[in-house]
Order: C-alpha cells, then structure tokens, then sequence
C-alpha cells in the first residue's frame, strides 16, 4: 500500500515537474517523439511485408508442388539450367496416370497479350492455358462465375476466367460474366472472375492473368512454348513422398539414366519462405538497429536533462529527507518524471505514426496491429525508466544535510 501511495505522490510531483517547465518538456519529449515515430513506422512496414508475402506466398498452395524448367532459388550459375529441354505437355497426362499420392495435375502455359473490352485495356497482360483441373492445384479462389469445364477445356472453346485486376481494368462499372473481351486479337467469353490475392508476388498470383482452356492457347498462341505442371498433393504428411515419386516419374519421362543430374526442378511454397525468413530477419534488425538510434538519442536527451532537474532541485530534495522520505521514494520521483515525459512522447509518436503509415501503405505494404502498439508504449515506458535511473539514483542518494546548504 506504502509502495502505491509512493508512486502516486512521485507521478503528482512528475506532472507538475512537466507543467512547469512546459518548453523544456516538449523539447525533452521531442526525441522520444522522432524515434517512436520511426521505430513504429519500420514495425508497420516489416509487419506489413511479412503479412503480404504470406498472403502471396499462400497462393502457391502449401500442397502443390510445381515442375519446371528452371528453379525459383537457386545458388548455382543461372547459365547451368538455359539449355535444359523444355518441359512438353504431355507429361501431364502421364503424370496423372502413374502419380498414386497426388490428386490433381494441371499443366499451365503462357504468354502476353493485348487484352481489351470495349475501350478498354489492359496492356501485356498474363495470357495462360490450362486445364479445368488448375482450380484443385492452385492456392485460387473465384468472387463470381465459375472456370470452364473439362469440356470446354478439352473442346478448346474460346471461354476465359479472368484475374481481379483485370476485371477492374476492363469493367470499372459493369459485372464482367457473359461479356466478351478480346486476348490478343481473338474473341473470349467471361465465364469467372477470381478474388483478389495481391501480396508482394501480384505478378505470378491470378490478378494480373486471363485463363483460357489450353487447346484454344494452343490454337491461338502457339504451341512450342515452355510448360508448367502443377501437382496437388493428395495429403500433406506425404509431401516428400509424393516429391520423390513424381521425380522418378519426371526422370523417366526425359530419359535420364542413373546418375545423369535432373534437367528439371519441382518447386513447392516451402523454399520461398525458406529464402524469405532470413532476408526479412536482416532487413528487420538493420532496420530496427538504425532507427533505433534515434530513441538512443532521445533516451540521452532526457538522461541529460533529468540530471538538469536533479541539480535544481537539490534543496527541494534535502528538504523532502529532512522530513522522512525515503531514497525510494526520491528515487520513485524521478523515475516517475522521466517515465511519463517518455509515456507522452510514445502516445505523441503513435498519434503521429498511424496516418503516416496509411501514406506510406500507398507505396509499400504496411500493418499495424494492436502488438505493435503496446510494444511502442512499452519501449517508451522503458527508456524513461533508463534514461531515468542515473539522474534518479544520484538523488536518492544526496546527502540531506549537503542538500539543504545546496545554492
């Protein structure tokens, strides 16, 4: 109870402290104010680009693994995989065959093209061909419509489902089902519309992207062009299984013999957030660390300017253990007035931080959740009481008698 009423006669006495010395205090809680702004500012946009890239990294299916040409990451000389044979078409269908932990597959192919309705349009756009089955090997999801179907896809009719973005390139005001748009020249009927997915990776998610059946792309486009094969895995326990499995599928298919290094790689969500924890960790600590500085700075600011208080109020001090007050109660005191300039400047810089961050979510994505706002609150909090400590100390520890002859 004694440890309470303390520390509720050393924040009355603190806020007096402040009321009195109203420029010093601004000026002192400018400091805290400058680097809680661009601590909270970096958290934002950390939390903001971790959130994105999970969101986008989502859309490549925790389930799905992806053969390719090329390799999404990779250590190696690039130039080791630019003569590596196009994968074909073909080998989906015999995939689907002979896979026995996989319950999908779906080969995707694509190009770019004009893309128009009307007036509008949308240039070099993603123009991919596939097959009815991408939806069940895709992280993807559709607002409106449906895709088409397996014999639409098989039949080759001109029928397309379309990303968000494009949708709104194209129908600003109109509902975009039935309509008919143009994919690099040639007539396709809107059958569906996905949802947004956004993120970092906007270009490889379906936002940016017009799906056709494949033998229309074929027809359309051409068919000598490099192919995805998308491979849903039946159960996510047997992920490795089912890698292992369709390499020795893959393997067979190119002709390789024992020993012969893959012409090919199966790609999965797991190595981008593999290679994306470690960058985000650095960027994160570089960032922090820098902006960091600033709360540094303004955490010597007050230390400074306590000592500034201690000094001026030495006979105040000697007069209050005169009379019976405690060193922790002094120290109480002090500790006090630094915490609550420091608390104020923290609640200053997150008034101000939160529209900035809105401005900054315009250029870079940025969140800010209630965990980022207590850990700017309690950050505050503990540079006052640092800052605080040496000032507070030494005038806990005054002399009273000394204190009282203090001019």
């Amino acid at each position: 109870m004694n440890f309470l009423n303390e520390l509720k006669e050393g924040l009355i006495i603190s806020f007096r402290a402040i009321r009195s010395n109203k420029m010093r205090s601004v000026l002192t809680t400018l400091g805290i104010v400058i680097g809680i702004v661009s601590v909270t500012l970096m958290s934002t946009a950390i939390e903001g680009i971790n959130r994105a890239f999970d969101e986008s990294a989502a859309a490549f299916g925790t389930d799905v693994l992806y053969v390719q040409r090329f390799p999404w990451v990779s250590n190696e000389d690039w130039s080791s995989f630019r003569n590596r044979r196009q994968l074909e078409v073909k080998y989906a269908a015999r995939i689907e065959r002979q896979v026995t932990l996989s319950n999908a597959v779906a080969p995707v192919v694509g190009t770019r093209r004009r893309v128009t309705f009307g007036n509008n349009a949308t240039e070099d756009a993603f123009v991919s061909g596939t097959t009815q089955d991408y939806l069940l090997t895709s992280g993807s999801a559709l607002a409106d419509g449906r895709f088409f179907t397996a014999e639409e896809s098989a039949g080759g009719r001109p029928v397309c489902a379309i990303g968000a973005t494009i949708g709104e390139n194209l129908f600003p005001t109109e509902d975009p089902i039935g309509k008919t748009i143009r994919v690099g020249g040639f007539p396709y009927t809107v059958v569906g519309i996905f949802e947004k997915q956004g993120g970092l990776f906007g270009t490889f998610t379906t936002d940016t992207r017009v799906f056709v059946p494949l033998f229309s792309f074929q027809s359309h486009f051409g068919g000598r062009r490099d192919v995805s094969i998308q491979v849903r895995v039946a159960d996510l326990s047997q992920m490795e299984e089912a890698k292992i499995e369709l390499e020795g599928i893959m393997r067979q298919l190119r002709g390789l013999t024992p020993g012969k290094p893959n012409d090919f790689n199966i790609n999965q969500q797991e190595i981008l957030t593999e290679t994306f924890g470690p960058i985000s960790l650095t960027i994160a600590t570089i960032g922090l660390f820098i902006t960091g500085l600033s709360l540094f700075v303004g955490g010597i600011g007050i230390m400074n300017i306590m000592f500034v208080s201690v000094t001026e109020r030495t006979k105040e001090i000697g007069i209050r253990k005169a009379i019976g007050a405690k060193r922790r109660t002094i120290l109480m005191q002090f500790l006090s007035e630094a915490a609550a300039i420091c608390l104020i400047g923290g609640l200053i810089g997150l008034a101000i931080a939160f529209p900035l961050s809105l401005v900054v979510d315009q250029f870079l994505p940025t969140a800010m959740p209630l965990s980022v706002i207590f850990i700017s609150i309690a950050i505050s909090l503990l540079v006052g009481v640092i800052s605080g400590f040496l000032p507070a100390y030494r005038a806990a520890r005054m002399n009273p008698v000394e204190a009282l002859r203090y001019e």
